[in-house]
């Protein structure tokens, strides 16, 4: 692609995620360059545990950088600025000379289930939930914090700093600890409407608050590429770096949703349904996430399902191991919506919303002899965009100003999903509205860039940002009204599912 005169520079978004690292080498005039990924696993030393080592992020990030700089020479010279996004809620913990004490506890952890306990009765003792804004749940910062406290107290002792994931890449780029507001409102150590940590809530737990990092705003300058990141990574010494955001504020920049009365639906290895606003609102039964958004003071709301995508590649692997993701979903399109009766329940690693579950499992209900794999990869999909159906519900009844203004009538669609015109459409039906694709393959990278581009300068706003760097696909999925109207029988069939079976859920 050519290069205008009077060329402003190329920015880099780096997305830290959970099966694989990101980045994208972004030419604000022309567009998308190229992107580079490096996958990696989560490692599961037994039931309940997920963690993964941040030296091996770092590892991918020098690998997939060298990748664009071997790809794209001149652009790669010409980075004027680095954003981050990363996987939320993980916890990272450092000694006082930077050193890497334990491996990162990740989301998808289950282990903290008692210190959860613990942290929800001093919450309704002292009234906190208006601080923390959010449920208590296994694989956040601080209930994993307290589970290293209780059982690994040697480690706990050397802690110098803890973070989370994306931090711990920024820490290795500029050299310097630090924390911004949308990562710090995931930990449970936060006070949202503040945005500040939330001392009082540290001191309750014998939690020394030295050692959580400054707090920023996400597109603040954190810092600049230090000779020893450049020498690993192949970038330019001297480079800004901005403090960044987690992915799912990321998600929502690049897709362009940053105002009231948009929605985008993610459907990744997790699920997101959020919005924007310019307001700090919460759900009284703390069924959602309210997190601090990544630009101005706004907000995100959002409701999360554990297991969305990866849901379908259980089901592809495990169960029924399929060729492709592509083949099973469409032969799972030449099923009649319904899948036959057939319903499931994507509860495979617990829910959060709107049942905030760590106990709960996923089920079929309904097979019959006439079902075949087909119905179940078909339930499957169904399955994943009824519980985000669950979130899009709630976020827009906490949202909505009265006057319909946290209402969407179109929803942005992004993740894996997109790849599938029979998902897509199955969403534009169950929703019942009508949903667009957005163009971009990584939003979480994109939205990084522009962080990094506002914050340097380089974009007047967020607004002008989105409007300049993101496209959406010329098909607007728009419902089926025949198809909507059997589709919400079927939903509320699987609301009471799992309130019939919610009893069975627990230790064995």
């Amino acid at each position: 692609m050519a290069r205008k005169e009077g060329h402003m520079g190329c920015l880099l978004g780096i997305d830290l995620g959970t099966s694989s690292i990101k980045a994208m080498l972004l030419d604000p005039e022309n567009g998308v360059l190229g992107t580079q990924a490096q996958a990696y696993r989560v490692e599961v030393l037994k039931e309940g545990y997920a963690q993964q080592h941040p030296q091996q992020w770092w590892d991918g990030a020098c690998k997939v950088l060298a990748a664009l700089r071997r790809q794209f020479p001149a652009a790669f010279a010409d980075i004027q600025a680095v954003g981050l996004s990363g996987q939320m809620h993980g916890l990272v913990m450092l000694d006082a000379n930077g050193a890497v004490l334990h491996p990162a506890i990740i989301w998808l952890d289950s282990r903290s289930k008692e210190e959860c306990r613990m942290i929800q009765e001093k919450v309704a003792q002292n009234g906190w939930e208006g601080v923390l804004q959010n449920q208590v749940f296994p694989g956040f910062a601080f209930p994993s914090l307290l589970w290293i406290k209780e059982h690994k107290p040697a480690v706990y002792q050397n802690i110098g700093y803890i973070m989370q994931p994306k931090d711990y890449l920024r820490y290795c780029l500029v050299g310097a600890v630090g924390a911004e507001v949308t990562d710090a409102s995931a930990t449970l150590l936060f006070d949202i409407k503040n945005r500040q940590w939330a001392f009082p809530v540290m001191e309750a737990f014998g939690v020394d608050s030295r050692i959580v990092p400054d707090c920023h705003e996400s597109m603040e300058v954190a810092g600049v590429v230090t000779r020893q990141a450049a020498a690993q990574t192949g970038l330019k010494c001297g480079i800004p770096v901005v403090y960044g955001a987690g992915d799912q504020q990321c998600q929502s920049v690049g897709n362009g949703v940053v105002a009231p009365g948009q929605a985008v639906c993610n459907i990744g290895t997790g699920g997101q349904v959020s919005v924007c606003s310019s307001q700090n609102r919460f759900d009284a039964q703390l069924r959602t996430h309210t997190f601090c958004h990544c630009f101005g003071q706004a907000y995100t709301v959002f409701g999360a399902v554990l297991c969305a995508g990866m849901a379908f590649d259980w089901l592809k692997n495990n169960i029924l191991q399929a060729d492709s993701f592509a083949d099973l979903s469409k032969k799972a399109g030449g099923i009649p919506p319904g899948s036959g009766g057939v319903l499931f329940l994507p509860y495979l690693a617990g829910e959060r919303t709107p049942h905030m579950d760590a106990d709960a499992s996923g089920l079929f209900y309904g097979l019959k002899l006439a079902h075949g794999r087909d119905h179940m990869a078909r339930a499957v999909m169904e399955g994943v965009v009824f519980a985000l159906k669950d979130s899009l519900n709630l976020v827009e009844s906490i949202t909505n100003d009265g006057d319909g203004g946290g209402m969407a009538n179109l929803v942005i669609a992004s993740g894996g999903a997109c790849a599938s015109p029979v998902w897509m459409q199955m969403q534009a039906d169950i929703f019942n509205r009508e949903v667009r694709p957005c163009n971009s393959k990584e939003q979480a990278c994109m939205g990084a860039c522009i962080l990094a581009g506002v914050g340097t300068g380089m974009f007047g706003s967020i607004g002008q940002a989105c409007r300049q760097l993101v496209t959406y696909g010329e098909t607007v999925y728009t419902p089926d009204r025949r198809v909507a109207a059997s589709y919400e029988g079927q939903y509320q069939k699987f609301r009471a599912l799992y309130t019939c079976v919610k009893g069975l859920y627990g230790p064995e």
